[in-house]
């Protein structure tokens, strides 16, 4: 039994002023938040929840400070949660890192990206059309969630043996990508290996297309935040990236354009190496007003 992803996420954190900013910034939609619980919404309608990082309501952090405390999956239908819940024994569990896993039916709604039409010499598919030109990034759903390892077999071991997920591709000893459904994309979860120090990297959101990336990455820029790494592209998964500094505990990710895995899909072992990570990125970012790499002459 699969989950069919990420439903909701949930945050606790130090600063509430600063995460809520960042939320509304960041293109998501206020779906009823209070001074004790902020509500942020994508497209699909997944869930970003925060609450203060000693909210009592939370369950117990896996890092010291702001950090995710719950990813709650979705499953398609009621029997199947049913399963679930009966094969796990509860409805929710921990990981090997200490993060809680909790699942529901899920309550996304089907969204259809906006659609990119790419000219090719031979091959013409936009025609008297402009490209788009986003002046912000509005996310369509949760993508994935990579997370610190303490112990990367048993936290693998985890995801595959008690949630049903797949590898798709790893770097043999340091990290695994794993997807929660097939037919589905390329990764719903990513484990990195870092003894003593189980943590959040960072969380990843769906857009459209490559020219949204740029968009909601210029725009976010504008609005004073730190990019992480961005844009660029992976080689492993195939998708265009955009990383910002956040008030989480970890990055948050644009992207799109991620491979999408059938049973036929063979998994690969790779060397972790930079290279590997980004075939192309822009450390620093864009300026947003510039359009120009950051600290470029």
């Amino acid at each position: 039994m699969t989950t069919c992803g990420i439903d909701s996420v949930t945050f606790g954190v130090e600063d509430m002023a600063l995460a809520r900013r960042f939320l509304d910034d960041w293109g998501l939609e206020d779906g009823g938040s209070s001074d004790e619980c902020l509500r942020f919404l994508t497209r699909d309608r997944g869930e970003v929840l925060v609450r203060r990082v000693d909210d009592p309501t939370l369950p117990p952090a896996m890092e010291a400070g702001s950090t995710l405390r719950d990813v709650t999956w979705g499953v398609a239908d009621d029997a199947g949660l049913a399963a679930l819940q009966t094969r796990l024994g509860a409805n929710a569990v921990t990981d090997p890192n200490g993060l809680q896993h909790s699942f529901r039916v899920t309550r996304r709604v089907k969204v259809q990206a906006d659609p990119q039409e790419v000219n090719n010499p031979g091959v013409v598919r936009r025609i008297d059309t402009r490209s788009p030109v986003y002046e912000r990034a509005t996310p369509i759903s949760l993508g994935h969630v990579v997370t610190f390892a303490d112990d990367l077999d048993a936290t693998v071991a985890f995801y595959v043996d008690r949630l049903g997920f797949t590898i798709s591709d790893s770097y043999p000893g340091n990290g695994v990508f794993l997807r929660a459904q097939t037919p589905g994309p390329h990764h719903t979860a990513f484990v990195l290996r870092r003894p003593g120090k189980p943590g959040l990297n960072h969380l990843a959101f769906t857009v459209s297309n490559i020219h949204e990336v740029f968009g909601g990455g210029l725009a976010m820029g504008r609005k004073g935040w730190d990019t992480e790494i961005g844009p660029g592209r992976h080689p492993i998964s195939s998708a265009y990236f955009w990383y910002f500094k956040s008030p989480f505990g970890g990055s948050l990710e644009y992207y799109t354009d991620d491979d999408w895995c059938t049973e036929a899909w063979q998994p690969r072992e790779f060397e972790r190496k930079p290279e590997l990570f980004a075939e192309w990125a822009i450390a620093g970012g864009i300026d947003g007003n510039t359009r120009r790499e950051k600290g470029a002459a």
